[in-house]
């Protein structure tokens, strides 16, 4: 069984398929509604490092299995890092030193991909990441499962479990093996488990606005704030003075965990964001100034005037030191949650992992 109808949950669900298991779905809402449907649909294999790594390859071919097998809208189309500085080059031409799979491109080139402001100098391509539709992706790998039989048991939430029985706020459900993927619900069920890990919940704004050239943008696009976020820059030398420097130029704008990016959805649209926000629990108001600076940026980004905002939403994901929080607490009860907002990236490759240690 698995509780949780996010991306960690079907990925699980997935691998259950593929091993022959008989598997059953337990998902409190009456369609997937959180984090894996509330990003950028971004499949990030480039700026991980480590077992996140390691995951995401796995994840990336389970992804363009799944895009023949199960009809997913999944774009082979990588992602560009935008410099529009000096010291954000000089960053990708050390990671590119590095990384045999990242291509660098002077300003042209760049160009050639993405639209870009003036200030554009140059970037790089990371010809390995992918990109799907968030707001399907999850409704029809759902879809998919219950093809290759599947069960659901959808506006189902979990009350208790233990060694061989769910109980349900619809009855018990018996099962021989458990996989608790509830997100960043985790604390309400493993509270001690979840303190230990200092689990928190990580609050993101992002919206959606209207293309303002009109074109095509195959590749996600992301910019100098990534390139502090993510682990796999850190290593550069040159980070901690790019850190300063934006620092400096954008006061707030790292405090409030910027990293700025877009995604293009099918129907031609933006998804534009994202800042950071941690704590165990947040409070419910949203700060107009965080999406004006969004708006700006991705506004200067793009060399474009005012964006026109069509959707504005809070995404609320997993957030804790190390990236993946899993565990046994119980015999055949596995704990899984990524907690490093990668889960669109690396569920798929985490999966077989938690399945081995679970049914060993």
């Amino acid at each position: 069984m698995v509780v949780g109808a996010g991306i960690v949950g079907l990925a699980h669900a997935v691998e259950g398929v593929r091993r022959g298991l008989s598997v059953v779905v337990v998902e409190r809402d009456d369609r997937p509604v959180g984090a894996s449907v509330r990003n950028f649909g971004y499949v990030c294999l480039t700026a991980q490092t480590a077992t996140a790594l390691e995951y995401a390859t796995t994840a990336r071919q389970t992804w363009l299995q799944l895009a023949e097998q199960a009809g997913l809208w999944v774009r082979d189309s990588g992602a560009v890092v935008v410099a529009r500085a000096e010291d954000e080059y000089a960053v990708l031409e050390e990671f590119q030193a590095v990384r045999d799979d990242v291509v660098l491109l002077d300003a042209s080139q760049l160009r050639q991909r993405v639209p870009t402001g003036d200030d554009a100098v140059g970037g790089a391509w990371f010809p390995l990441d992918l990109r799907v539709d968030p707001r399907r992706a999850v409704p029809a790998l759902a879809a998919w499962l219950a093809g290759q039989g599947v069960r659901f048991h959808w506006s189902t939430a979990m009350h208790t479990v233990e060694p061989g029985l769910v109980v349900t706020s619809r009855g018990e459900i018996k099962a021989g093996a458990t996989v608790v993927a509830v997100g960043h619900d985790i604390d309400r069920h493993f509270p001690d488990l979840a303190e230990q890990a200092e689990h928190r919940r990580c609050a993101l704004h992002m919206l959606k606005v209207g293309d303002p050239h009109g074109r095509v943008i195959d590749p996600a696009v992301l910019s100098g704030f990534s390139l502090v976020r993510y682990d796999a820059f850190r290593a550069c030398p040159t980070v901690p003075a790019l850190r300063a420097r934006l620092t400096e130029q954008h006061p707030g704008l790292l405090e409030a965990g910027l990293n700025l990016m877009l995604t293009q959805c099918p129907d031609g649209d933006l998804l534009i964001g994202d800042t950071h926000a941690y704590a165990v629990t947040h409070d419910p108001f949203r700060s107009e100034d965080l999406d004006q600076a969004i708006l700006e940026q991705a506004a200067s980004l793009l060399g474009a005037g005012p964006l026109t905002v069509k959707q504005r939403w809070r995404g609320v994901y997993s957030s804790a030191p190390e990236p993946f929080l899993t565990g046994v607490p119980m015999p055949g009860v596995g704990l899984v949650s990524v907690t490093s907002g990668a889960g669109m990236t690396t569920a798929f490759g985490l999966a077989p992992h938690i399945l081995d240690q679970l049914l060993a």
